[in-house]
């Protein structure tokens, strides 16, 4: 998407789907579908579900309904029918609107299939508007129009709906640690001050500038620095529909040199991933123009942060590791803004943004004063990008953020202070795992995993992975009439990607005989940890246990796998 400057064209729907967009364009073709979504009922406060693929469709999409008043949420292209249907059914959403198919990596997505399985099961839905992203031809229904020629024939003014400052402008869902995903909502003010200001000043933004997030829009990141942030701002923002390496190792960097990219802003575990590739992939195209790298989604290890910086940015671009979240709605904690050639630490988010005040609490639920020290990462007053509530169930929103700490909003992340004031995230302390930058609540796989009816118990829990930053580790108890524990494994794979979405599939399932409870029933999940991060002879306190001798049962177990696995390379 380019900023203004061309004489208005003919409207081409296939134009807008392939091509680079001027702001003009990129008015008309949202008022026109803004006037569609009208014409089809969809009224201020309205919901309306958008399950497309990082397009400019999408982005008219979410523009379009921000100016009518009506509330988006952008639901993941990768999820599964059945989470899908669950978030259209929690927001009530009245439209939905996706594309024949979608195209990542080679590969074809069936969207508007997924679609029809969903809204099987989702009575408020009232129409599904279909656009176009390959040429082949799908199922259309009774519910079903197709966007394009309808868009063709609708007016390209639209007046901008006046809203109140708290009033919603989408919600956005999020994996909890209870299984139920949460409809994270942002208003409309505060929420594009806050994406505005961030994007200008932890990245450098400057008229004219080109910025590059290769972030999908399903998340927060594509909301706050593809979409809000950069138009806002008047920047060219890039749209990224492809892999990091698709069809080679080169793709972003090719990317950077053909539409001079001047910020570059990813996630560490497509860093991690090109990184194996070797430097021959980037050096090979012309990256002259980055000024400002960007990491996002999880911790970024050194040796990730050092590649980023001395090989993509060849040593000279500022490189910001930012922490933020979801429910934050931008950047909170990064190395810029600050003092011109202020200092960077490798793997470090460093310095909170301005109205950040962040604070380290301990066990007690103190405030953890000094340097050097650690604790759970809470924030001690507002800002405007927080956001206000979880749809439909605002108590559930007090207990996750304001419960644990009275006063703080808790961050569910562990930091440490350094000697220099500096904050460094040390990870999650709840029950959410990052799997390549995606949030996922364990409980969500255990509740897909629960669904087998040959296995009466699971726990999952996160582990350190080499690509993945973290992957899932399941534990399951099979019952004896299960038969083959293998087919089962297989099957638990299957279910999870269905329910869920593929990237939700655990890496590892490990049949054990029972779990390690507490004598109340609580599994023991950090003993678990342990386990399969070779920290075993680290137990700590297991007094609690029912059965200590279930350690030395599950131990056994683990050995046998990794035996088996390493016989079988």
């Amino acid at each position: 998407m380019r900023r203004p400057g061309k004489e208005r064209q003919p409207w081409d729907g296939f134009r807008f789907l392939h091509f680079p967009l001027h702001g003009g364009e990129l008015l008309e073709t949202t008022c026109r579908l803004a006037n569609m979504l009208k014409r089809h009922g969809v009224c201020r406060g309205d919901c309306v579900a958008i399950y497309m693929p990082v397009s400019p469709l999408a982005v008219a999409a979410m523009l379009a309904c921000a100016r009518i008043g009506a509330v988006h949420t952008v639901i993941f292209a990768g999820f599964s029918a059945v989470s899908l249907a669950g978030r259209i059914n929690d927001a009530k959403c009245k439209v939905v609107i996706t594309f024949n198919q979608g195209l990542r990596g080679g590969r074809v997505m069936e969207l508007k299939k997924i679609v029809d399985e969903a809204v099987k099961h989702c009575p408020t839905v009232q129409r599904v508007l279909v656009a176009h992203r390959t040429d082949n031809k799908v199922h259309m229904g009774d519910l079903d129009v197709p966007l394009e020629q309808e868009m063709a024939k609708e007016d390209p003014v639209c007046a901008p709906e006046s809203m109140g400052s708290e009033d919603m402008l989408f919600i956005l869902y999020t994996s909890g640690s209870t299984g139920m995903p949460k409809g994270i909502v942002h208003t409309q003010a505060g929420y594009l001050l806050y994406a505005a200001l961030t994007h200008k000043l932890v990245f450098d933004h400057r008229p004219g500038d080109v910025f590059g997030c290769v972030a999908d829009i399903g998340w927060i990141t594509g909301h706050s620095y593809v979409v809000y942030g950069p138009l806002c701002n008047g920047a060219t923002s890039v749209l990224f529909e492809s892999t990091p390496v698709y069809p080679n190792a080169g793709r972003y960097w090719e990317t950077v040199e053909r539409l001079k990219i001047n910020q570059f802003y990813g996630a560490p575990t497509a860093v991690r991933l090109l990184l194996k590739y070797g430097d021959a992939w980037v050096k090979k195209y012309d990256r002259s123009s980055l000024r400002t790298l960007g990491s996002v989604g999880e911790p970024i290890n050194c040796e990730a942060w050092e590649w980023l910086h001395r090989v993509v940015g060849d040593s000279r671009c500022t490189l910001v590791d930012t922490w933020w979240q979801t429910e934050t709605g931008g950047i909170c904690i990064a190395p810029r803004p600050s003092e011109e050639g202020a200092e960077i630490l490798p793997g470090m988010a460093m310095r909170p943004f301005f109205g950040i005040t962040p604070v380290l609490m301990d066990e007690k639920g103190s405030v953890v004063e000094g340097s050097n020290v650690s604790g759970a990462l809470c924030i001690s007053q507002a800002w405007p990008g927080m956001a206000r509530t979880i749809y439909g169930d605002h108590q559930r929103f007090v207990d996750a953020y304001f419960k644990a700490y009275p006063g703080y909003y808790f961050t569910g992340d562990g930091a440490y202070r350094t000697e220099g004031g500096y904050y460094q995230i040390t990870g999650r302390m709840d029950d959410v795992i990052n799997i390549s930058g995606h949030r996922l609540g364990t409980a969500e796989i255990e509740d897909a995993i629960a669904d087998h009816p040959a296995v009466p118990e699971s726990a999952v829990i996160g582990y350190p992975h080499d690509i993945k930053g973290e992957a899932a580790f399941a534990f399951i108890v099979v019952k004896d009439s299960a038969g083959d524990s293998d087919v089962v494994v297989q099957e638990l794979k299957s279910m999870v990607a269905t329910k869920i979405a593929k990237y939700a599939v655990p890496d590892k399932i490990l049949v054990v005989k029972r779990l390690p409870k507490t004598r109340s029933g609580k599994v023991m999940r950090r003993l678990l940890r342990k386990i399969i991060t070779s920290e075993a002879q680290e137990l700590g306190d297991t007094t609690t246990l029912e059965d200590p001798s279930i350690i030395t049962e599950i131990l056994s177990a683990y050995q046998k796998c990794k035996d088996k696995q390493a016989a079988a390379k």
